[in-house]
């Protein structure tokens, strides 16, 4: 008999498929899975971050924006603005709104706008209509400060020592995503209304920026340098529109990259079903494989056949995986709109889907070759006995359908997730814990097999029997002690993370918030200030720093401004951060190296560093940092280095200072208060400082434990694709044992066994399987949780692992019913059919 040619060879595999296409469900289940996740989450995340992208300048407010503190533009920088184009200036600040006749009082964000904001997109009110042009004594607010305060437009409002009239209710804000995060509603008034309420200070906080519309031919880039090299110690922050929103761009490129991460490593998993499918699959071909050889096909037309039919049936579902995770984006969009800062692009995202597809086709050539190839090479004579030769085919020399491809398919695999992952290093170090917890089970799997077959048999026949199982020719347990491991860890991963994250919410945060942060308390009032905190709360535990704004403009000699890409972790190099001085160590803080400066020092500037910032650039004890303070660059010597404790929910900054050095600078201080009862305090202290700004922490703890709690679902909703992948793979290897177990159950039951011993021997089988697992499980998936929780997300590591424990049992048992429930359909087969099939 000639070769058969690809057509030939496609009709007779179109032909067998379409009567046994029940065969190769679990190939198509796992990969549409896989395929699904991997393109619905990455055409979400191209759907966000494009949008960041496309509506830059409205998000911005224009082509660029320059942003300062605590102060604004001199004349010879307005100067520099407007030679590059249009300029609009806005001042922002958080300010307590109050009503007039001293009721409740709402912290907010009071934003002056001049004439000419917008420079792009329309500021609305709530009616849809455009905002109208305000007056000295006019505002528009926020519809959360309108329903805390029963206002309406009419209403009055005090802000400072100034009241204003409710002109309307804010529907749209063109540039809120690009203002950032806020603790409180926003108000909008004009420049000089914002100058009416007398609430910047010398040493107020607040923030002015300069957006410009560049002139026709001026690119963002090139503005952004001729005003930095005309102002380099002017402490100046930069933002265009390409990055309208930096901070949100990188927050969903992470966790876009993370889910993706998450995915990939289900499709990998859900490629051990793939394989096991497969191998299933030509096991129930035997007799018509034997045929064909007997009839003349050779080993090449065999790969042909089963080859176009395992293709045809994964390129099936390859598109479909397609078509729903491209569907899927509307609807989670929908699901989520409210949570995102942008309205998603709706489309076709190529990027995405063409990772997705290529991810899908290299797992199923990893994954179902080597089957194929064992096939291909089986001798019509064993396959007619139904012997299982291990060892021939595979990856024997020579036997290249099994050997460079899948070796390829492997590297091919490693390289596109490596190289278009914005952080190499983690995608090879989650691509490799994978790689090293699968080959983990299956060593640990051979080990039982061999382990069962040396040790001593049992008297009882049922234990005996789930024993010998365990190793018998044709035996799945590595297959099996895969599945159930992954399955079980996937499960402990879960818990872990959840608990940890739910503990996390409900005691680290409430135990170490203070009651209140309060905000620019002019210098020469604290005293004033602590008086009536200890009049309306005697006891309080009050903590009172100086605050100031400054940002790192060199270190070691090196300019920020000349570095083509900022150090990964050197996130208080991107704009200002806040600063303090002290004589002392501050709370939440421990020293890690160098030592503290004398109370009375009196020198050249010091300064002591976040010891994570210092590693990240490299720092040692003596070398130079300079930073820019209201526009005056001062160069400091670092004196020692500290480990500061972000989660105490204090005033922890990365950079604090030698007293003398900024005591004569314009500053306010800040201030935390803990106390048992704090009736009256908040309305005495709105009262006595009407230009500081009084943060609850209850708010800020809500709005952090929003955030935990919208982690927790992405990492269980993507991670949940995995747990179904793994049960494909106990499903998958379930499967490839099916003839060898049908075998078995019609010699059991024609020796006289019941179907309830039968079953209960495959039942002590996975309950044997699942014990030996479960420490394991516990293992590697309170390690996996524990590098999500600690060292992605940094936070502190609080699992309750008696819910851990709970949700591992409930698992090995939904596990165990899997296996019984896919050996069930065995107890039907006749005896005389399942002997002349086998």
């Amino acid at each position: 008999m000639t070769a058969l040619n690809w057509s030939a060879a496609w009709r007779l595999a179109r032909r067998d498929l379409s009567a046994s296409l029940r065969g190769l469900r679990l190939l198509f289940l796992c990969l549409f899975l896989g395929v699904a996740t991997l393109a619905a989450i990455g055409s979400l995340t191209a759907s966000i971050t494009g949008a960041l992208t496309d509506q830059g300048r409205e998000l911005l407010g224009g082509d660029v924006e320059v942003e300062m503190s605590q102060r604004t533009a001199n004349e010879e920088e307005r100067a520099a603005f407007a030679q590059a184009g249009t300029v609009s200036e806005t001042v922002r600040m958080r300010a307590m709104a109050r009503a007039p006749e001293g009721g409740e009082s709402v912290l907010t964000e009071f934003k002056g706008v001049d004439g000419r904001y917008p420079l792009y997109g329309t500021l609305t009110l709530a009616d849809g209509s455009a905002a109208p042009t305000l007056g000295d004594d006019e505002i528009l607010i926020d519809r959360t400060l309108a329903d805390r305060l029963n206002l309406r437009p009419g209403s009055r409002l005090r802000y400072g020592e100034a009241d204003y009239t409710v002109r309307g209710i804010i529907g749209e804000e063109p540039d809120r995503v690009g203002e950032g995060f806020t603790l409180g509603p926003v108000a909008i008034g004009s420049l000089a209304g914002l100058q009416r309420a007398e609430l910047i200070q010398p040493g107020s906080m607040y923030e002015s920026k300069y957006r410009i519309r560049t002139r026709t031919g001026l690119a963002p880039d090139a503005v952004t340098k001729r005003i930095e090299n005309a102002f380099p110690s002017a402490g100046l922050d930069f933002r265009t529109r390409d990055r309208a929103s930096p901070g949100a761009f990188r927050f969903f490129e992470r966790m876009g990259q993370f889910l993706e991460l998450i995915g990939l490593t289900a499709l990998i998993i859900a490629g051990i079903g793939v394989g096991n499918g497969v191998a299933s699959y030509l096991g129930g071909k035997r007799p018509g494989i034997a045929t064909l050889k007997v009839l003349g096909a050779r080993s090449g037309d065999i790969a042909r056949i089963y080859g176009l039919q395992v293709g045809a049936v994964a390129a099936g579902a390859i598109l479909l995986g397609l078509i729903v995770g491209a569907a899927l984006v509307p609807l989670l969009a929908w699901m989520i709109g409210d949570l995102l800062p942008v309205r998603p692009e709706l489309g076709l995202f190529g990027l995405p889907l063409a990772k997705a597809a290529i991810f899908g086709a290299l797992i199923a050539i990893v994954f179902t070759l080597p089957p194929l190839a064992r096939a291909r090479l089986l001798p019509a004579a064993s396959l007619f006995r139904g012997v299982v030769e291990r060892g021939r085919g595979g990856w024997r020399p020579g036997n290249w359908l099994a050997r460079w491809p899948v070796l390829l398919a492997v590297i091919a695999i490693a390289a596109l997730a490596i190289g278009t992952a914005r952080d190499p290093l983690f995608a090879a170090s989650v691509l490799g814990a994978s790689a090293l917890v699968l080959a983990i089970l299956l060593a640990i799997g051979w080990a039982i097999a061999k382990i069962a077959a040396r040790v001593p048999r049992p008297r009882n026949p049922l234990w005996r029997l789930a024993l010998t199982n365990l190793h018998r020719p044709g035996s799945q347990t590595p297959a099996l002690v895969v599945a159930l491991g992954l399955a079980l860890t996937l499960f402990v991963t879960l818990a872990a993370i959840q608990t940890s994250l739910n503990n996390e919410i409900a005691s680290v945060v409430p135990e170490r918030a203070p009651d209140y942060f309060v905000l620019d308390v002019p210098v020469d009032q604290e005293a004033r200030f602590e008086q009536i905190v200890n009049r309306y709360a005697p006891n309080a535990d009050l903590n009172i720093v100086p605050t100031l704004r400054g940002s790192i403009v060199a270190y070691k000699g090196i300019r920020v401004a000349d570095l083509k890409e900022i150090p990964e972790g050197a996130w208080f190099l991107r704009s200002e951060r806040g600063l303090t001085y002290s004589d002392v160590l501050p709370e939440g803080s421990d020293l890690t190296s160098g030592q503290w400066w004398p109370k009375d020092y009196s020198g050249p500037p010091l300064i002591s560093l976040d010891e994570e910032a210092a590693n990240v650039l490299g720092l040692k004890l003596g070398d130079p940092i300079t930073v820019s303070i209201l526009g005056r660059e001062i160069t400091f010597t670092l004196a020692s280095t500290r480990k500061v404790n972000w989660d105490t929910m204090g005033f922890n900054y990365v950079m604090v200072v030698t007293p003398d050095t900024l005591k004569a600078a314009p500053h306010n201080v800040a201030a935390t208060i803990a106390a048992d009862r704090t009736d009256g305090l908040q309305r005495a202290l709105v009262e006595a400082f009407p230009s500081s700004s009084i943060i609850p922490v209850g708010e800020v703890v809500g709005q952090i434990t929003t955030l935990m709690r919208q982690m927790a679902n992405a990492i269980l909703a993507a991670a949940s694709v995995a747990i179904l992948a793994g049960i494909a793979v106990l499903v998958g290897a379930i499967a490839a044992s099916r003839q060898a177990r049908s075998y078995d159950s019609v010699i059991l039951k024609t020796l006289g066994a019941t179907r309830a011993q039968v079953l209960s021997a495959q039942g002590l089988e996975y309950a044997m399987l699942a014990l030996a697992l479960a420490l394991l499980a516990l293992a590697l998936g309170g390690l996996g949780a524990w590098v999500v929780i600690v060292q992605l997300f940094e936070f502190s590591w609080r699992p309750d692992w008696g819910t851990v424990i709970a949700v591992l049992g409930g698992g090995a048992l939904l596990t165990l019913g899997i296996g019984l429930a896919g050996s069930v359909p065995l107890m039907r087969v006749r005896p005389a059919r399942a002997l002349r099939a086998l």
